[in-house]
Protein backbone atom coordinates (compact mmCIF):
# COMPACT_ATOMS: atom_id res chain seq x y z
CA UNK A 1 0.00 0.00 0.00
CA UNK A 2 0.95 3.63 -0.56
CA UNK A 3 0.20 6.12 2.17
CA UNK A 4 -0.16 9.85 1.57
CA UNK A 5 -0.25 12.19 4.55
CA UNK A 6 -0.66 15.98 4.50
CA UNK A 7 0.00 18.53 7.19
CA UNK A 8 0.28 22.28 7.63
CA UNK A 9 -3.26 23.52 7.20
CA UNK A 10 -4.90 25.96 9.55
CA UNK A 11 -6.49 29.36 9.99
CA UNK A 12 -4.71 32.39 8.59
CA UNK A 13 -5.63 36.01 7.94
CA UNK A 14 -5.82 37.37 4.40
CA UNK A 15 -2.35 38.17 3.14
CA UNK A 16 -0.78 35.57 5.37
CA UNK A 17 1.16 32.45 4.50
CA UNK A 18 1.00 28.73 5.09
CA UNK A 19 3.25 25.87 4.08
CA UNK A 20 1.69 22.50 3.39
CA UNK A 21 3.66 19.28 3.44
CA UNK A 22 2.83 15.89 1.99
CA UNK A 23 4.76 12.68 2.49
CA UNK A 24 4.30 9.53 0.44
CA UNK A 25 5.38 6.23 1.91
CA UNK A 26 4.83 2.51 1.62
CA UNK A 27 5.37 0.10 -1.23
CA UNK A 28 6.45 2.70 -3.78
CA UNK A 29 8.40 1.60 -6.81
CA UNK A 30 8.31 4.94 -8.61
CA UNK A 31 6.45 8.23 -8.46
CA UNK A 32 5.36 10.01 -11.62
CA UNK A 33 3.75 13.10 -10.16
CA UNK A 34 3.07 14.71 -6.82
CA UNK A 35 0.70 17.59 -6.50
CA UNK A 36 -2.00 19.47 -4.70
CA UNK A 37 -5.71 19.80 -5.30
CA UNK A 38 -8.33 21.66 -3.33
CA UNK A 39 -12.06 21.49 -2.83
CA UNK A 40 -14.32 24.13 -1.36
CA UNK A 41 -17.76 23.23 0.03
CA UNK A 42 -20.19 22.54 -2.78
CA UNK A 43 -17.47 22.84 -5.40
CA UNK A 44 -15.58 20.37 -7.56
CA UNK A 45 -12.07 19.39 -6.66
CA UNK A 46 -9.63 21.47 -8.67
CA UNK A 47 -5.96 21.34 -9.50
CA UNK A 48 -3.72 23.72 -7.56
CA UNK A 49 -0.21 22.67 -8.56
CA UNK A 50 1.71 19.60 -9.71
CA UNK A 51 5.35 18.56 -9.79
CA UNK A 52 6.30 15.78 -12.18
CA UNK A 53 9.16 13.30 -12.04
CA UNK A 54 11.10 15.31 -14.63
CA UNK A 55 10.70 18.48 -12.52
CA UNK A 56 7.98 20.10 -14.58
CA UNK A 57 5.58 22.21 -12.58
CA UNK A 58 2.22 23.67 -13.37
CA UNK A 59 -0.14 25.90 -11.45
CA UNK A 60 -3.73 26.93 -11.57
CA UNK A 61 -4.07 30.46 -12.91
CA UNK A 62 -5.66 31.56 -9.66
CA UNK A 63 -2.53 30.78 -7.63
CA UNK A 64 0.29 31.66 -10.04
CA UNK A 65 2.73 34.07 -8.46
CA UNK A 66 1.46 33.31 -4.96
CA UNK A 67 1.95 29.56 -4.47
CA UNK A 68 5.11 27.56 -5.01
CA UNK A 69 5.34 23.79 -5.23
CA UNK A 70 8.57 21.96 -4.46
CA UNK A 71 9.57 18.35 -4.03
CA UNK A 72 12.12 16.08 -2.39
CA UNK A 73 12.69 12.63 -3.87
CA UNK A 74 14.19 10.99 -0.81
CA UNK A 75 12.03 10.86 1.14
CA UNK A 76 9.11 11.42 -1.22
CA UNK A 77 7.76 14.73 -0.08
CA UNK A 78 6.01 17.62 -1.78
CA UNK A 79 5.46 21.07 -0.35
CA UNK A 80 3.12 23.90 -1.16
CA UNK A 81 4.22 27.33 -0.02
CA UNK A 82 1.17 29.57 -0.04
CA UNK A 83 1.72 33.30 0.19
CA UNK A 84 -0.61 36.27 -0.08
CA UNK A 85 -3.54 34.08 0.84
CA UNK A 86 -7.03 35.19 -0.06
CA UNK A 87 -10.42 34.17 1.34
CA UNK A 88 -11.04 32.47 -2.01
CA UNK A 89 -8.22 30.06 -1.16
CA UNK A 90 -10.29 28.57 1.65
CA UNK A 91 -10.73 24.87 0.94
CA UNK A 92 -9.68 21.41 1.91
CA UNK A 93 -6.33 20.78 0.27
CA UNK A 94 -5.54 17.26 -0.88
CA UNK A 95 -2.18 15.83 -1.75
CA UNK A 96 -2.18 13.67 -4.86
CA UNK A 97 0.49 11.13 -5.75
CA UNK A 98 0.69 9.23 -9.02
CA UNK A 99 2.82 6.24 -8.20
CA UNK A 100 3.56 2.63 -9.08
CA UNK A 101 4.12 -0.22 -6.67
CA UNK A 102 6.22 -3.23 -7.60
CA UNK A 103 3.02 -5.11 -8.35
CA UNK A 104 0.99 -2.63 -10.38
CA UNK A 105 0.79 0.17 -12.87
CA UNK A 106 0.71 3.86 -11.94
CA UNK A 107 -2.40 5.00 -10.12
CA UNK A 108 -3.59 7.95 -8.10
CA UNK A 109 -3.24 8.03 -4.33
CA UNK A 110 -4.84 10.71 -2.20
CA UNK A 111 -4.19 12.14 1.20
CA UNK A 112 -6.94 12.68 3.73
CA UNK A 113 -7.02 16.43 3.19
CA UNK A 114 -6.03 19.38 5.33
CA UNK A 115 -8.25 22.39 5.93
CA UNK A 116 -7.02 25.83 4.95
CA UNK A 117 -9.18 28.71 6.11
CA UNK A 118 -8.37 32.30 5.17
CA UNK A 119 -10.41 34.72 7.22
CA UNK A 120 -9.99 37.86 9.26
Amino acid sequence: QVQVVESGGGLVQPGGSLRLSCAASGSIFSINTMGWYRQAPGKERELVATFTSDSNTNYADSVKGRFTISRDNAPNTVYLQMNSLKPEDTAVYYCNVVASTEWGIPRHYWGQGTQVTVSS
